[in-house]
């Protein structure tokens, strides 16, 4: 029996679908039993392995206890819509009204597919950034509008501004962009953001904007919302959680901030979605996002501390430092009977560059460079994988040089 559907769009913009119609796993499947196999550390997943804050957990207890069981509004509980406007404000001065421009989600990952399929239309094109979280590409396709990435070069995993302006056009509907970055863990700098809300007016494009990772950044590197910027506001789509914050990814509670020209189309998609989730969550992610500074600086110095332990266990070649604001999972370093950290760390990378291996022949996603060349019809998948990558045509992941 064949079975044919917009599943086969969706599987295939992630990467999960080859010519003859064979599923392949997911990365996170894929690095998951690849860490089982051969005894590694994982970090091909962001979820961590320790509880977060005692007060958000038991925020959540006594919701269960006090009856907070039952579907909760639409848009989100009041007490969280409200602890989401006081962080924009308190973090990033950005005052934001909680009832009209701020809705709660199942995560970011369905806020993500919400606002794709309410705002694309078939045919539009969307502009993200390469390597990409592969929900990015299913929900592309899954809307029916075509993929354009943009590389982010080695060694610093930043987009060249050329690349960038050569992808957006006026055929692009969305600019999509992840800073913090998963899974490089570049942070974007202030001129990158200000080139890509020129282009998004330059070319009538809207900015959805993927900022789960916003307090994890290390080094010193400082996240910039992008819609914190002159004429950004009123084009972007802000997408975050509490997820990775706090440590409660299980949880799912995510969020959009919008101005209500957008957040409309979105809710009217997102309800028919999940409708609603995580009633005795929301106060409890709410109770995190109030937590005094220490809380973020503290959580963020402690991962940093992790990083530089586990980069300094794989320490390789001098250029193997690891990019700067890239995150790890909060799991400590941990040695495993009859392994190294070296060696767990080079499986992990040839993991990785295997799986794009696998699927770059088969992938829908266009570089900037084949964008000014779409009359002919090449992509970026008839590339070498490692062209595919960051590091743009090494012969070896420049992790591990395997």
């Amino acid at each position: 029996m064949t079975v044919t559907g917009a599943w086969s769009r969706a599987a295939r913009g992630a990467m999960l679908l080859d010519d003859a119609g064979r599923m392949s796993p997911t990365i996170f499947a894929e690095m998951s039993a690849l860490a089982v196999a051969t005894g590694a550390i994982n970090l091909g997943q962001g979820f961590p392995d320790e509880d977060g804050p005692r007060e958000v957990l038991d925020a959540a207890k006594r919701a269960i206890d006090d009856g907070i069981n039952q579907y909760p509004p639409g848009i989100g509980m009041p007490i969280l819509r409200e602890a989401i406007a006081e962080h924009q404000r308190r973090f990033y001065d950005q005052a934001v009204d909680p009832d009209t421009e701020v809705l709660v989600t199942a995560g970011a990952t369905e806020a993500i597919a919400a606002s794709l399929l309410a705002l694309l239309d078939p045919g539009d094109e969307v502009v993200t950034l390469e390597p990409f979280y592969d929900s990015y590409g299913a929900m592309i396709a899954l809307a029916g509008a075509r993929h354009v990435g943009v590389p982010l070069r080695w060694p610093e995993f930043a987009p060249d501004h050329d690349d960038l302006r050569a992808a957006v056009t006026d055929r692009t509907r969305v600019i999509l962009i992840n800073s913090p970055h998963n899974p490089t863990g570049t942070v974007l700098d202030r001129a990158t953001l200000e080139l890509i809300v020129e282009l998004a007016h330059r070319h009538d494009a809207i900015i959805l904007t993927d900022e789960v990772y916003e307090h994890l950044t290390y080094d010193g590197a400082r996240h910039i919302p992008i819609s914190t910027l002159p004429g950004a506001r009123e084009r972007t789509v802000t997408i975050s959680s509490g997820g990775k914050t706090f440590a409660t990814t299980g949880w799912k509670v995510g969020w959009i901030v919008a101005p209500p020209v957008l957040l409309g189309p979105i809710l009217a998609v997102k309800q028919f979605l999940t409708y609603v989730s995580g009633a005795p969550f929301q106060p409890a992610i709410a109770t995190g996002l109030r937590m005094p500074d220490s809380f973020f600086t503290g959580t963020a110095a402690t991962l940093q501390a992790k990083r530089d332990l586990l980069s300094e266990g794989c320490a390789a070649p001098a250029s193997a430092s690891p990019a700067r604001g890239v995150r790890t999972s909060s799991s400590p370093t941990r040695r495993r009977s009859g392994t190294t950290t070296r060696s767990t760390s080079a499986a992990r990378c040839r993991g990785w560059r295997a799986w794009w291996r696998s699927r770059s022949p088969r992938s829908s996603v266009r570089t900037g460079a084949t964008a000014r060349a779409r009359s002919s019809g090449s992509r970026s998948a008839n590339a070498s994988p490692c062209s595919r990558m960051p590091w743009r045509g090494s012969r070896a992941c420049p992790r591990c040089r395997g």
